[in-house]
């Protein structure tokens, strides 16, 4: 006798009411969303003018025995018309105004026809929770039962007919939010052939008012939450769907970010952090930082070591888009890297060759062999012939290349078979080459750590420590 089923179940549709009414404030004329708030709207007020305390409350401040129950039939009514009216405006169509229309006047004949009933009969016992059965035999009073009963049947009949057959005509979230819809409706739909039933054994002399008082507001109550959960579906899960797209590239995009960090601290490139920010903006912030940098090193690209690493990548995992990826997170590290240099190490490279006059550049011939020598040696053994096969040795030979070269064996004028490079997409997904697709390559391509690794051991061969700082050989 609390209500405690028909409350909760009210506070649920209320709070996708709740959801959806900041849209209808900024969309007012929009018909699809009045539908939806109706609908909402309406099932809440069935459930809480259903429920016991308020029957007795309604009652008592109307001085009217039972005027809650034509009250509640009303807004029952109400809302089978309002969600045939959904149902219209969601799918659309040719005549979408006027089906709805005829749906609206139909029932608002019904309420009408309730009215009239329950002026004309006699209720003067109030019954709060088993109004249907004990009044099952009373003239008026059992046509209003059984109008507002047949009319709320066929309303789910319908609805639940409608979402369940569209259903197997979409796709995604609209068809989750269908089959839920078409579930509620079902429950609902046993709302009202429950309550008939035991009317009808009422007529015939039996006693089923439990159908009526137990196995009907348990119907309802769950027919509530399911379709208040199918209405609400289809509207926020894209929502949550891309928020948690975007948390997942912010994530992703981390080691891309770390490795540009250098470049985006030295240069002043990185935006303010934004706080308490949704997934979305802090995507665009991570985005917008690395394409800074990234904008900042165009130019300092090396297609060789692209064209090196895409070779070596591709033979490694016979997939173009990840070699493409691992090729672009190789040349971005070593212009990272690069950049490290000329910026913090420019002083003391001028120092460097001022100490030593004699020789022939920064580190001398004598120390780019030794160092091209090492780094030859390290993959391909003293012999120079290849040391295995597979994508080990793959990621081993473009690490000694690059060494090779970085450590100025090649002189400057060495050939260069450069070819224009792919364009590099800002946006995860979109464009020919994905940054986050670069940033998985940087965290776990086996190729990209072992140029890293190489390219700071042939600086520590020339004599840098790491990429900034220098000392005399």
């Amino acid at each position: 006798m609390n209500g405690l089923t028909n409350y909760v179940s009210c506070g649920v549709l209320w709070l996708g009411l709740a959801v959806k009414a900041p849209d209808l404030v900024r969309h007012r004329h929009d018909p699809y969303l009045r539908a939806i708030c109706a609908v909402l709207c309406l099932a809440g007020l069935c459930f809480f003018l259903g429920a016991p305390p308020t029957i007795g409350a309604v009652n008592r401040l109307s001085g009217v025995p039972n005027l809650a129950a034509p009250l509640t039939y009303a807004a029952i009514t109400a809302y089978g018309a309002a969600s045939q009216v959904l149902i219209v405006r969601w799918r659309g169509g040719p005549g979408v105004r006027r089906v709805a229309r005829r749906w609206i006047v139909a029932y608002a004949g019904v309420i009408l026809g309730i009215a009239v009933a329950f002026t004309l009969g006699d209720a003067p016992e109030e019954r709060r929770t088993d109004l249907d059965t004990y009044y099952a035999r009373t003239p008026f009073i059992a046509e209003m039962i059984v109008l507002y009963l047949v009319a709320h049947l066929t309303a789910a009949t319908v609805t639940m007919v409608s979402a369940l057959s569209w259903a197997r005509q979409v796709t995604g979230w609209l068809r989750a939010g269908l089959l839920l819809l078409g579930v509620g409706t079902l429950c609902n739909a046993g709302f009202s052939a429950a309550k008939l039933v035991a009317v009808s054994a009422r007529w015939s002399g039996q006693d089923w008012s439990a159908l009526d008082t137990n196995v009907s507001p348990a119907a309802a109550g769950l027919g509530a939450l399911l379709t208040s959960v199918g209405i609400l579906v289809p509207l926020t899960g894209p929502r949550l769907a891309e928020r948690h797209q975007a948390r997942r590239a912010y994530a992703r995009l981390a080691p891309l970010e770390r490795e540009l960090d250098g470049v985006l601290t030295r240069r002043a490139l990185r935006l303010p952090r934004p706080r308490w920010s949704f997934p979305h903006a802090l995507l665009m912030w991570r985005q917008t930082s690395v394409q800074n940098a990234l904008g900042y090193l165009d130019g300092t690209w090396d297609p060789l070591l692209y064209a090196e690493t895409h070779e070596a990548a591709l033979r490694a995992t016979a997939d173009p888009a990840r070699a493409e990826a691992t090729a672009w997170a190789a040349v971005i590290a070593e212009a990272a890297l690069r950049d490290g240099e000329r910026g913090d190490g420019e002083r003391s490279h001028l120092r460097s060759a001022s100490a030593r006059s004699g020789s022939s550049g920064p580190v001398g011939a004598q120390g780019a062999g030794g160092a091209a020598a090492a780094a030859v040696t390290g993959v391909f053994g003293a012999t120079g012939s290849a040391a295995g096969t597979g994508a080990a040795d793959a990621a081993g030979a473009v690490g000694a290349v690059r060494a090779v070269r970085a450590a100025g064996a090649f002189g400057a004028d060495a050939p260069r078979e450069a070819g224009p490079l792919p364009r590099l997409s800002g946006v995860p997904g979109a464009g020919p080459v994905d940054l986050v697709a670069v940033a998985d390559a940087l965290r776990g391509s086996a190729l990209v750590a072992d140029l890293r690794w190489r390219l700071r051991g042939a600086d520590a061969a020339n004599g840098v420590n790491g990429v900034n700082e220098v000392r005399p050989v």
